[in-house]
This record gives structure tokens, sequence and C-alpha cells, in this order.
């Protein structure tokens, strides 16, 4: 392997680490402000996903924390990261396909991080 591709590489990782930290905190700021204030998502529609607001709360919450620990994994190079670091970003992604009724633009926005984290991931696992 030449240096220029050992520096992509890294530098690939870095940015998936990075973007799932952040991937995690949105879903963690997502699942507190509803556990908090289970008014700010209620405006909605019906739709076929009728939980609680405290349950979509957790999942998030739970699903960002996890996203936040495989992120310091990858971070810090550790192998078992790479592919659990794409399956919690896929996990969060259909998180907020599912939570899309109550606040879209939000789902949007980390739905399209979590599709880099795993294009990122996935070219990574791919170079190796």
């Amino acid at each position: 392997m030449d240096p220029a591709e050992g520096f992509m590489t890294d530098l690939v990782s870095v940015f998936a680490g990075v973007m799932l930290l952040i991937s995690g905190a949105f879903g963690i700021l997502q699942g507190a402000s509803a556990i908090a204030n289970d008014d700010l998502y209620s405006a909605g529609s019906d739709y076929l996903y009728k939980f609680d607001m405290d349950v979509w709360g957790w999942t998030h919450v739970v699903i960002g924390v996890l996203c936040v620990v495989v992120a310091i994994g990858i971070l810090r190079g550790s192998s078992w990261a790479q592919v659990s670091g794409m399956i919690i970003a896929g996990l969060s992604a259909v998180a907020n396909f599912a939570f899309l009724p109550r606040y879209p633009l939000w789902a949007i926005t980390v739905i399209a991080v979590d599709i880099l984290v795993i294009h990122a991931l996935s070219t990574q696992l791919k170079r190796r």
C-alpha cells in the first residue's frame, strides 16, 4: 500500500467516525427532547407507527448512545467498529425513516448523515 492510500484510508475513517458521532449526538438530542416534552412532536398527523413519544425518545437515545460508542471505536481504529458502524448507522436511518411523519426535515437530515457514514465505512472496507 502506498502512503497516499494509507492517508486516504485514515481520512475516510476519521470522516466516518466524526459523522457517526454527529449522528449519535443528533439522536440523543432528538430523543431527549421527545422524552422531556411530548407535545413537541405530537403535532403530526396520524400514521402507521403509533408509539408513545417516550418510546420514540428512548429509542433515539439508545441508538444515539450506540452511535457515539461505535464512533469512538472507529476513531480509535478498532476493527470491530467498521461493520458495527454500518449496522448502527443503518438502524439510525430506519428509526428516523419511521420518524419522518413527526419531524420530516430533521429526520431527513439525520438519514443523510447516516447514509454518508455507511458510504464512508463501506469504501474504507473495500480499500482494506
